[in-house]
């Protein structure tokens, strides 16, 4: 039996076409954003997760956990992550372009 491979790409090309697909997609931008800036800090702090895990004195699978997207950290967690990864946290707030954002007063 042979099974045929498809490419991520040609998948995710696929599922864009599908209306409640990209609603799900979309509502996860903000656990993506910010998974992906902790494994960035820590991939310019060139450590590994234990090595954050001990800087913050917690443990590598807090920090896997933090890096998932799987759970929302609170700011003193982020600054800890931040100050072992030697880097500075930064939050902002930007304008919300999506069209179910609620009109402004």
């Amino acid at each position: 039996m042979s099974r045929k491979f498809i490419p991520v790409e040609e998948a995710f090309a696929e599922w864009r076409k599908d209306p409640e697909y990209m609603a799900e997609y979309d509502a996860l931008e903000e656990e993506f954003a910010l998974a992906s800036a902790l494994i960035r800090a820590r991939g310019e702090a060139d450590m590994t997760q234990e090595e954050v895990a001990k800087a913050m004195g917690t443990t590598q699978a807090v920090v896997a956990r933090l890096e998932s997207g799987r759970t929302m950290p609170s700011t003193r967690t982020l600054q800890r992550f931040a100050k072992a990864t030697k880097s500075r946290l930064r939050i902002s707030f930007e304008p919300d372009t999506s069209d179910s954002a609620p009109a402004g007063r």
